[in-house]
């Protein structure tokens, strides 16, 4: 079953340009929340103009949304941050670019006094709602584990002389018995 997500603009209320009222999500599902994203690139580039910051920054949603399977598209609720008001023309016309035009997501605009980033002109943090599927596992470590008797000739391997010297011989015998005992571990 996929997520069921309604954009609704109550009959008595404004009808916002390029975001939605009231967005209602239901269903198994997923929702991922992405922190503040800055018009930075992959290479810490930060443009000096507002514009190019705005798509810089809708261009790092797209990343982060592809990172768990999802798109623009799945959007329910953006923040957007902006140092300067008079701004909001420019970013509602790079957002319409981006975004759903037909459902747009949830969104409030503020403005702000500043950003952790000097010369940041804005940032958008966003919610999104995907169809419910588990989280993709954590990667294994490329390097193999140890088996018991690597570790063990490691360990006698970086003794001290003294340390080697003064073992009993007579343990060695009982070593091996023990060894052959036991059943051999399975490589994963």
């Amino acid at each position: 079953m996929n997520v069921a997500t309604r954009f609704i603009n109550p009959e008595n209320m404004f009808v916002p340009p390029g975001y939605t009222q009231v967005v209602e999500t239901t269903g198994p599902g997923r929702i991922v929340y992405i922190a503040g994203q800055l018009g930075i690139d992959k290479n810490g580039r930060l443009p000096g103009d507002f514009r190019a910051q705005a798509i810089q920054t809708f261009e790092n949603l797209k990343s982060a949304l592809a990172a768990v399977g999802g798109t623009l598209e799945d959007i329910v609720k953006l923040n957007n941050y902006l140092l300067d008001i008079s701004y909001i023309p420019i970013i509602r016309d790079v957002r319409t670019g981006y975004l759903n035009k037909e459902n747009p997501p949830a969104s409030t605009t503020l403005q702000v006094s500043g950003f952790a980033l000097v010369g940041a002109l804005l940032e958008i943090e966003a919610v999104a709602m995907l169809p419910a599927k588990p989280a993709r596992p954590k990667k294994a470590s490329s390097a193999k584990p140890k088996s018991a008797s690597t570790k063990a000739k490691t360990a006698s391997s970086k003794a001290k002389p003294a340390d080697r010297a003064s073992r009993s011989t007579a343990a060695k015998p009982a070593k091996k018995a023990a060894a052959k005992k036991a059943p051999a571990k399975k490589r994963r």
